[in-house]
């Protein structure tokens, strides 16, 4: 399963990457107006194409950059900007009605999509059919409403594979380490996850109190 960032924060960014296991962004309008915000600047074409190029640049693999247009046809013309910024952008759509079609429109012209805010195992279907390359199910926010976010994901995934579908599923809106366990297990090809949660992917007491005593035991017998 690959991992991925749900960040627009470059420093964020460039330090997972530093790391070796960053196979890729996902960006969303609310992720790129708190980084606009806090440098106190309002968000232009040009402000917005310069940062998500950067992203690119320091991801080294796909970035979800999503339109904030409502209606299909607005939706593709802001999609072919967006997809023609970098070659590793791809477009994200909302599962709607008018989403769906902007994402036949954009796939048909070879430009990726990822359709997000999926919810259920038939808006991932329909989805896919629409020609999507990923459908981006979101854990978290199933779980907050008392469902089941991880049986929303086992039911896409198997759904998908059975179908022999050729789209990738995007494990979204985690928000523990455990979801990214739970959406390995399940099979999804990747997990995308907000910064504080890649931290914690590394982080175990155990480690840190080992390593102290390794560190320990080294220093008193060295030269």
């Amino acid at each position: 399963m690959e991992l991925y960032l749900d960040t627009a924060n470059l420093e964020e960014i460039r330090e997972i990457a530093a790391w070796g296991v960053l196979s890729g962004v996902t960006t969303n309008p609310t992720l790129v107006a708190k980084e606009f915000a806090a440098r106190g600047e309002r968000i232009t074409p040009e402000g917005l194409a310069q940062h998500l190029k950067a992203i690119c640049e320091l991801a080294q693999g796909p970035v979800s950059a999503e339109v904030t247009a409502l209606e299909a046809s607005a939706m593709v013309e802001e999609g072919r900007r967006l997809a023609a910024l970098h070659p590793n952008i791809v477009v994200k759509l909302p599962t709607t009605e008018e989403g769906l079609k902007a994402c036949k429109r954009l796939a048909a012209e070879g430009i990726k999509v990822n359709m997000t805010l999926i919810f259920s195992a038939n808006q991932a279907l329909l989805a896919a059919r629409a020609g999507a390359a990923y459908v981006s199910p979101f854990l978290g926010r199933v779980d907050d409403i008392s469902w089941d976010g991880g049986e929303l994901l086992r039911e896409i995934v198997e759904m998908i594979q059975i179908q022999d579908l050729p789209v990738k599923v995007i494990a979204a809106s985690i928000r523990h380490p455990r979801h990214v366990t739970e959406a390995a297990l399940l099979g999804a090809d990747i997990a995308t996850m907000p910064y504080a949660v890649f931290k914690q992917l590394l982080k175990h007491p155990l480690t840190e109190t080992g390593l102290k005593r390794f560190m320990e035991d080294w220093e008193k017998v060295k030269p």
